[in-house]
């Protein structure tokens, strides 16, 4: 295999110049994006990490280079965890405000007017996709590996783990209000992707 110096590094900004423009034009690349970058291997860090930089510069605003993998592997562990730990903090509110009799909606909108200092989240019958759900335990896993609680993350997925019961208990109440029992309605789900426009329904 060619060593990284000697990669037709010319023919690359023009092949992803090409595939940026027509994915833009169909509509399936957003922008801006932003890309954490990682160091890919110890023998020529450098040279690879300029190159990699290189390739994803012709369809992305914003490369972030970062010193190793493993700096790079805990950048995305630390977005999905971050997602995780607030999602599950506002679920739980979503249940502290069905016991107050509290439209959590209200507050979470209310809170949201704050100009700086808060970012909205969101309550739900748990979290979905395939990173959100999984990427936080693989953390955990090696943090425990290390003789390290991940209080956190345990937490956030007890909490998260346990809301779709709670939306069917809670489905169930609403049913028998108006004379239904959950094992005799018909139930039409929508909105079961975790994002918008797709149809991947996963966790």
């Amino acid at each position: 295999m060619a060593p990284a110096s000697s990669l037709p590094m010319r023919i690359v900004p023009l092949v992803m110049r090409t595939v940026a423009a027509e994915l833009r034009a169909a509509g399936e690349l957003p922008a801006p994006a932003h890309f954490h970058l990682l160091s890919m291997l110890s023998q020529q860090p450098r040279t690879l990490t300029e190159l990699a930089a290189l390739l994803y510069g012709q369809v992305i605003d914003r490369v972030i280079k970062v010193s190793n993998t493993q700096a790079a592997e805990l950048v995305k562990l630390l977005e999905n965890t971050f997602r995780a730990v607030n999602i599950a903090m506002i679920n739980e509110l979503a249940l502290m405000c069905h016991k107050l009799g509290l439209d959590v909606w209200e507050v979470i909108d209310a809170a949201a007017s704050k100009p700086f200092g808060y970012m909205p989240f969101y309550p739900g019958p748990g979290i979905g996709g395939h990173c959100i759900p999984l990427d936080p335990h693989y953390l955990g896993w090696k943090m425990k590996t290390l003789n390290f609680e991940p209080r956190f993350i345990e937490l956030a997925g007890a909490i998260n783990s346990a809301m779709p019961d709670h939306v069917v208990t809670r489905l169930g109440e609403i049913l028998n209000t108006r004379g239904k029992a959950l094992s005799r309605s018909k139930i039409l789900m929508i909105g079961m992707s975790y994002k918008p426009d797709i149809s991947d329904s996963r966790e």
